[in-house]
């Protein structure tokens, strides 16, 4: 248990800005209700997002991956993104049901900068709008439908400190456990080694 003084605490917007100061013009100037050209590039460009949700069991973020592109922009105010197979859990989806409030936080590889965007979504199911998203013969089950209300990017300075996109920051993924021995250690009847060897194959399957 970490212990320390109840004063020490920020627990005002108003101490919250003593501390750090006012927002520079710049940060501000960049934040728009809108998707402009250039922040559309960014979007077209990103074959990643990271899409953060609250529902009434609270806050979740869950990672969204395609090829670049994969999520459209309809207009200046109207995002689509693809529902893609995955573990049923819908998590993401089922806070949108509840609670429209989205966050999204487009990354693109070797790009320094990122791109936020913030707004209210909505489930659809519309076949002719799943069929924009056909992937190896294969529709979405639904489309996030996202209207914007706030677009703004990130400068580069937290990707710089975590050396994401350098070669030499690369973790070989054998010195962590892999999916099945986590899942084993939860679950005692779980064939880890099983599930570790074949997942590649069950991957190719099952993608989309």
């Amino acid at each position: 248990m970490i212990e320390y003084e109840a004063s020490k605490v920020i627990s005002t917007p108003e101490a919250l800005r003593a501390l750090y100061g006012e927002a520079s013009a710049r940060a501000l100037v960049k934040e728009l209700d809108h998707i402009s050209p250039h922040y559309q590039q960014f979007i077209e460009a990103s074959p990643f997002v990271v899409i953060g949700s609250v529902g009434p069991e609270g806050l979740d973020t869950s990672p969204r991956g395609d090829p670049p592109g994969f999520v459209h922009v309809a207009d200046n105010k109207t995002l689509l993104l693809p529902d893609r197979r995955g573990n049923n859990r819908a998590d993401t989806l089922m806070n949108i049901v509840r609670d429209p409030r989205v966050s999204l936080l487009f990354l693109i590889p070797g790009v320094g900068e990122t791109l936020r965007v913030i707004g209210k979504a909505e489930v659809v199911v519309d076949e002719q709008l799943c069929l924009q998203f056909e992937m190896q013969g294969k529709l979405p089950r639904s489309v996030m439908v996202l209207s914007v209300d706030k677009v703004y990017f990130q400068c580069q300075k937290a990707l710089t400190r975590s050396q994401l996109w350098q070669a030499e920051a690369k973790v070989d993924r054998a010195t962590l456990p892999t999916t099945g021995q986590m899942i084993s250690a939860l679950d005692e009847s779980f064939d880890g080694e099983s599930y570790d060897r074949n997942y590649s194959e069950y991957q190719k399957e099952t993608i989309y």
